[in-house]
């Protein structure tokens, strides 16, 4: 499959689907259903059954479940519950409707009227620049106050920046741009790259990904478009073979599947992909390039093109943490050996921020030679003093001082807000309720009348020093943030799902799922006198950046390698 699916010499396209990125939190969660179904076959095979009833709306489970029932011999019945209403305007109702290949046209179409502004912004900079040493990230998370007076700064990347400046190391900045309050649209981002290049002329030079749009990578674009549509072609369901050979999982995978070969995800990633091409083509050779590392399709693509055009050293960087459940960052060791014709795409290093994200990716067989520690950028601010938490109880406040902290996806908000809400007639007296939204997941204070809650957008740190107790959704990485500092985390724990919180199983953290188990957890913390104190270390904390800058200014130091350690 992966071979069939060549797009260039050495390079697939099965690289950059969504089978292979896995992204069960948010783009893929049918895998949970999978997992689910592998697990009862497990049960139900030490077991005599007669038959078996699901209750759900879930029409590919029901096609899965039927199938597995018809070769087993086991009597199926499918009780169809209406789908659950959907706030979705008729828009992007009618654009579901579409076949995946019309979706796709559809896409680009929009894709191209809304980003072709950027085209152009910063390519003859980027085009001369000097400088050897690129990082490829995203237009968004940005420090709002430096923007607004024209510099670049990114909680992504914390002070390396600014330390590579001091260093005298001139920087190349590739930036896929997301649209933000900050930068609603792409007049908006053009300006903004423009206004970078002219705040440190020389020493920084940034582009975004859209910089190089133009006819020819559109034109190349429709052409591996049309060619992938014709090499999917085929039998379907061979790709997926499970452990069990009367459990056919193609239903719930089938339409990731037509979007990875034909539809949107599929025109999107040959787009990056070329023009991630164009991009590297018109660089000089850089001597070390590093990138934000989440194992998302685009990626894969990137690191072709920065190979093929015979750059040096990559380095991918997991920013945040990498959770159990995050199946993104996982790989079939195998596919680690990179000895057939079309290889998974890997950097040289990953830049690896702490002994829990080591841990996971040595857990997970990834290559321990290739690992590399250093300081967590995200995380410096755990350096200091100044965010240790509040000592003693929070009954020795004035009133319970509750730091909400949002979630990516809105369907995950919605229940840690839900939750809470239906709290709120039974809270401690005096509670005070602080909410900090994720900047791509906006919370209207408005939404929840019951409850009393004032809506920030300041730093983690800064909140986290001024709270008793952080209450935090099911997957936002800012729960480690307070674990760190030791405030008492209260997470929730979807039970539509996997447990994709960062701090599963670390002790002392707190998982609830219902308004009850919520209540309990806080009354509990407001009446437990606890010494609060800073958790074992999870990430490298040291301002100094003394790790990366060996791996930056000294070719990646063999005393930095995990392996050789």
């Amino acid at each position: 499959m992966v071979d069939r699916l060549q797009l260039r010499p050495g390079f697939s396209a099965w690289w950059m689907s969504l089978l292979t990125e896995k992204c069960n939190f948010a783009k893929s969660p049918q895998i949970t259903d999978a997992i689910r179904l592998l697990a009862f076959t497990d049960w139900a095979a030490c077991r005599s059954l007669g038959r078996i009833t699901l209750t759900s709306a879930n029409q590919p489970l029901a096609e899965c479940l039927r199938g597995w029932c018809e070769k087993i011999g086991v009597v199926f019945e499918w009780r169809c519950l209406p789908k659950p209403a959907m706030q979705v305007s008729w828009l992007r109702r009618a654009y579901g409707a579409l076949p995946a290949a019309i979706q796709a046209w559809v896409w680009l179409l929009k894709y191209l009227f809304e980003r072709w502004p950027l085209r152009g912004a910063g390519l003859q900079a980027w085009q001369q620049t000097t400088g050897s040493v690129t990082f490829v990230s995203y237009l968004f998370n940005l420090v709002p106050e430096a923007a607004k007076a024209g510099r670049y700064e990114s909680r992504y990347w914390g002070p390396l920046p600014e330390l590579l400046q001091r260093e005298d190391c001139k920087t190349n900045w590739l930036h896929l741009y997301v649209k933000d309050a900050l930068l609603p649209n792409a007049r908006k981002a053009a300006g903004i790259i423009q206004s970078f290049n002219n705040a440190g002329p020389g020493m920084e030079t940034h582009v975004t990904l859209d910089t190089f749009l133009g006819p020819r990578v559109v034109f190349q674009t429709l052409k591996d478009w049309f060619r992938l549509v014709g090499m999917s072609r085929g039998p379907k369901g061979a790709a997926l073979p499970t452990a069990s050979e009367a459990l056919n999982l193609w239903p719930l995978f089938s339409n990731d599947w037509q979007q990875s070969m034909r539809g949107q995800t599929a025109m999107a990633n040959v787009l990056q992909h070329n023009l991630f091409e164009t991009a590297m083509n018109s660089l000089t050779k850089q001597r070390v390039g590093v990138y934000l590392q989440e194992n998302q399709g685009w990626e894969f693509g990137f690191i072709h093109a920065w190979k093929t055009a015979s750059h040096g050293q990559l380095v991918g960087c997991p920013h945040s943490t990498v959770r159990f459940w995050d199946l993104r960052y996982f790989f079939d060791p195998r596919s680690y050996l990179r000895a057939n014709k079309n290889p998974l795409p890997l950097p040289d290093r990953v830049a690896v921020n702490g002994k829990a994200a080591t841990d996971a990716y040595l857990a997970g067989g990834y290559p321990a030679d290739d690992l590399v520690e250093v300081e967590a950028l995200r995380y410096l601010y755990l350096d200091t003093d100044n965010v240790r938490a509040p000592q003693g109880s929070a009954k020795n406040q004035q009133g319970l001082r509750l730091l909400v902290l949002g979630d990516y996806l809105p369907s995950n908000t919605r229940l840690q807000m839900e939750l809470l809400n239906r709290t709120a007639a039974s809270l401690p007296a005096g509670t005070v309720i602080t909410v900090k939204p994720h900047p791509a997941c906006r919370i209207q204070a408005e939404d929840y009348p019951a409850l009393s809650l004032k809506v920030v957008m300041e730093p983690v740190a800064r909140l986290l020093a001024e709270c008793d107790v952080a209450y935090t959704s099911a997957v936002t990485s800012a729960a480690v943030d307070a674990y760190c500092v030791g405030v008492p985390v209260i997470s929730v724990l979807d039970p539509r799902t996997l447990n994709m919180n960062p701090l599963r199983g670390y002790i002392g953290a707190r998982f609830i799922s219902t308004p009850a188990e919520l209540l309990g957890s806080i009354i509990l913390l407001t009446s437990v006198n606890e010494n609060r104190t800073k958790r074992e270390p999870i990430f490298v904390v040291d301002k100094a950046l003394q790790r990366w800058s060996m791996l930056l200014f000294n070719n990646c130091t063999n005393n930095l390698f995990v392996g050789r350690q």
